[in-house]
């Protein structure tokens, strides 16, 4: 397994911890210039598998409102049953 197939399979926790360790070598000023660029590449990945967790949370939180608000809405708009009956059991319309 190569080493972008493994940042997919990373949770965004685990890409955001990595990507902090990242930016603290970077800031540190101790990194040659091939080992900051390959640090940079590996942080653009990083953040595009970080991208992709937030937007697939932010469909599900989407599609739960939406159904969440259908169901507010259709309860409300469901008439409740007429409860009135009279001495023979039939069920009062008026």
């Amino acid at each position: 397994m190569s080493k972008i197939e493994q940042k997919t399979d990373l949770s965004f926790e685990a890409a955001m911890e990595r990507l902090e360790q990242i930016v603290s070598q970077m800031e540190s000023s101790k990194l040659p210039l091939a080992e900051l660029l390959l640090r940079y590449e590996e942080g653009t990945k990083l953040i595009a598998v970080c991208n992709e967790h937030l937007g697939a949370a932010e469909n599900r939180i989407e599609t739960l409102s939406r159904n969440l608000s259908n169901k507010v809405q259709g309860s409300a708009t469901e008439r409740p049953k007429d409860q009135t009956t009279n001495s023979t059991n039939e069920t009062s319309l008026f």
